[in-house]
């Protein structure tokens, strides 16, 4: 799970990391805010209307959700469950409010928190960014101190100074995470057996 306060890099890291590696699954998060410019449906977001997303939420369907800057967003399940019984890699790009609730249900998610070199930078990137009403970036970075807080709760954390740097050092963490015993046991099921290694330790 890749967690930050909106204008940290989250969405350009995990586009970078994907790009250099096709086999990690990206779940595509649904919300009811309206499509930036240049967005797509299905690509960035699943894009659902209040009523749609009330219902995959009373119909379990939604691995966490969450209200942010008077929006919903979610995690569908469906690809989720596929992919992690097939021990395939699936990165969430998600806020610390979910990242919280997903742990509660997969306590060996791994959470990597990125975060700005500074404030004032943070303000800068939101401006250059050039997608959001000069109200709408005052109100991300009063969120910001508070999304921040919850940065302990992550395994991981990087700061996106450098954007080469920090990319880097996400795909050190991917690859750590690989080495896992819990992954390497669901990817080499086949080998632990004839090894006779208990798949759960």
């Amino acid at each position: 799970m890749v967690v930050a306060p909106s204008g940290a890099g989250k969405s350009s890291l995990v586009k970078a990391l994907l790009a250099q590696d096709s086999s990690i699954l990206l779940s595509i998060s649904c919300t009811t805010r309206a499509p930036r410019p240049g967005e797509e449906d299905g690509r960035e977001y699943r894009f659902v209307s209040i009523d749609d997303f009330k219902q995959m939420r009373e119909a379990q369907n939604l691995l966490e959700w969450a209200e942010v800057h008077g929006n919903f967003y979610g995690t569908p399940r469906d690809r989720i469950d596929e992919a992690t019984s097939q021990g395939r890699d699936v990165l969430l790009e998600i806020d610390w409010q979910g990242a919280r609730q997903v742990k509660q249900r997969f306590p060996r998610a791994i959470g990597i928190f990125v975060l700005p070199p500074s404030i004032d930078e943070l303000e800068s990137r939101l401006k250059a960014r050039g997608q959001d009403a000069p109200q709408v970036i005052a109100r991300r970075l009063m969120a910001a101190g508070g999304e921040i807080a919850h940065a302990p709760e992550c395994e991981y954390v990087i700061i996106n100074q450098e954007f080469s740097v920090a990319l880097s050092e996400l795909t050190q963490i991917v690859s750590a995470a690989r080495l896992r015993f819990s992954s390497q046991a669901a990817r080499h099921a086949e080998l632990f057996a004839q090894l006779g290694i208990p798949a759960e330790h």
